[in-house]
């Protein structure tokens, strides 16, 4: 242990190794995960999902360095800036919205070796860049590097210079986002603050393009609404921010302005230090020993009396009581507000698309019937997370269904009855939104589309119960990354929705061929009780496989990190 206290001289040595050893280190638990079966799935998934995301940042690369040559060649430089902010808003919003595959190890734990905080804040900001999102905005940055260096090849070094430092820009955004995110999460009531705002701002996007129809169709009495009087204000404003100061360092010298160059340039590498500095604000916090660990409510004095749990008729005491368990958590549950509000929403936006139609263009206006399929079939989409990982938000409470003398079976049964009020009550709000906005469904579309949904339930909850059990993932509303599935239940959650929606668009395409509702029904029903025959056959046999996953069950959902 002697190398601890070694002196300024040895220190990026030291830090070398360092870096090494943990780089072993995760590389041996690499190799140790694909000794079990779970870990090898895992692998799987990460292969595809590796291939899927090195086909979109291939295909944007050519798609970029293609735009980029037509862009310079036909000295239309005005639009260079377009594809620099498409990179922005894709490297900064879409690791916070899709998590499914990204890191799971919290980078925290950095703080539990030896390191001084030199190496711990260069670990942070390096380990939390290599993701996904990462690698395709390098892809889509070197398409476009490409395109500008075939059409004026003598600024190629100086568009690798500009490119240099958006990279190190965006990952210095991207890392204080994460870290402030996880501050806010690490407290119940900025958490819940937070997931509102990020609730409302997806909803309010989703109104972008059918508002912006809407007013340009009736802006002055039907007449479109200028461009520059709305883009311009935006304009002069964007080419003070990053993206624009990037594309201005590239355009200005193009058009032999150095002086312009030189200074957006300086710019972009003055947000950059701003940026870090926000991000040492917090690491250093963390380094210094910050716990945001919520503390475990007080202990309430006195006697207090036993409340026996609801009675649902001829369900066991168990069910029951696990029932009232879900509700409860399910209710009190900020995220839930999520799934409720957006199939609402989407009706909504199709309300507006309705409207805006033009002499039956609009598939909607020609067929509104399908407002409610579509509605509720969104509904399901959605509220299959519920189902696919039962017991991540159990915690080490865990432990105590294998204590107590309760069935497995009566436990994921009774989750997937409170799982299936909820769809109950998202079909009645579906079924109210469109009877306000478009007209009242009709009762055998109706019932078509319950069988559909009973359906699509069954095979949700078949599935789930199964991926609970053999692929849990630990869910920590805390931290970004951590807030979802495992990757292989990610993939088993596309196809079994492949498969239910299969299905479904082949009783829909029997009933258009017979121009009548009852085939579509007829066969949905039949599938609905070909499902509920596998769901009854899967439930009978949970106790045997809770049995046999019990340590890898409490393993991971017990885990600290």
């Amino acid at each position: 242990m002697a190398w601890l206290n070694s002196g300024p001289e040895t220190e990026p040595l030291l830090r070398r190794a360092q870096f090494g050893a943990i780089a072993e280190l995760r590389w041996r638990i690499f190799v140790n995960s694909l000794r079990t079966l779970g870990g090898r799935l895992e692998l799987a998934s990460r292969v595809l999902a590796g291939i899927g995301y090195s086909a979109f940042g291939i295909g944007g690369m050519l798609g970029i360095g293609v735009a980029v040559w037509y862009i310079v060649s036909h000295d239309a430089l005005g639009w260079l800036a377009l594809p620099f902010w498409g990179i922005f808003l894709y490297w900064q919003l879409f690791p916070v919205m899709a998590t499914a595959f990204t890191e799971n190890f919290d980078a925290a734990n950095f703080l539990r070796f030896p390191l001084d905080y030199r190496s711990y804040f260069l670990l942070r900001l390096l380990y939390g860049s290599l993701d996904p999102t990462t690698f395709v905005a390098l892809f889509w940055l070197a398409g476009l590097a490409l395109g500008l260096g075939a059409a004026r090849p003598r600024a190629l070094p100086w568009t690798l210079f500009v490119l240099a430092a958006f990279v190190a820009f965006n990952i210095a955004l991207s890392r204080a986002i994460f870290s402030w995110i996880e501050r806010w999460l690490g407290r119940r009531k900025s958490r819940e603050i937070l997931g509102v705002l990020f609730f409302l701002l997806i909803i309010c996007v989703q109104f972008i393009t059918p508002l912006g129809t809407y007013y340009s169709h009736h802006y002055r009495g039907g007449h479109p609404a200028p461009v520059g009087a709305l883009w311009t204000p935006l304009l002069a404003v964007a080419q003070f921010l990053p993206p624009g100061l990037a594309a201005a360092a590239l355009e200005s010298p193009l058009e032999g302005d150095f002086q312009w160059a030189l200074g957006a340039f300086l710019l972009l590498c003055a947000y950059t230090l701003v940026f870090l500095a926000v991000l040492n604000v917090r690491l250093l916090a963390q380094y210094r020993g910050e716990n945001l660990s919520e503390s475990p409510a007080p202990a309430r004095k006195g006697r207090q009396e036993v409340r026996a749990s609801w009675d649902l008729g001829g369900l066991s005491g168990s069910v029951a009581a696990v029932f009232e368990k879900e509700f409860h958590y399910l209710s009190r549950s900020g995220p839930m507000l999520f799934p409720l509000v957006m199939p609402v929403v989407i009706l909504l936006i199709l309300r507006f698309s309705f409207a805006n139609a033009r002499h039956g263009s609009d598939f909607l206006a020609r067929h509104v019937d399908l407002a409610f399929p579509i509605g509720v079939a969104y509904a399901l989409l959605i509220l299959s997370n519920l189902s696919y990982n039962c017991f991540g938000t159990e915690g080490v409470g865990v432990q105590f269904y294998y204590m107590s003398p309760i069935r497995f079976r009566d436990v994921l049964l009774a989750k997937n009855l409170a799982q299936s009020l909820i769809v109950a009550l998202e079909m009645v709000l579906v079924w109210i939104a469109v009877a306000f906005l478009f007209r009242p469904p009709l009762p055998a579309m109706t019932l078509a589309t319950v069988a559909g949904a009973v359906f699509g339930s069954l095979v949700n909850f078949t599935t789930g119960n199964l991926m609970s059990l053999y692929s849990p993932k630990k869910i920590d509303w805390a931290a970004l990354g951590r807030q979802r599935a495992s990757g292989i239940t990610a993939l088993a959650v596309l196809g079994a929705q492949a498969v239910t929606f299969g299905l479904a668009a082949i009783a829909g395409a029997v009933a258009a061929y017979f121009q009548r509702v009852w085939p579509a029904t007829a066969i949905l029903l039949l599938l609905a009780a070909a499902a509920l025959r596998g769901y009854l056959w899967v439930l009978a046999r949970l106790d045997s496989f809770a049995l046999s996953r019990r340590e890898s069950l409490i393993a991971e959902v017990c885990r600290v990190s």
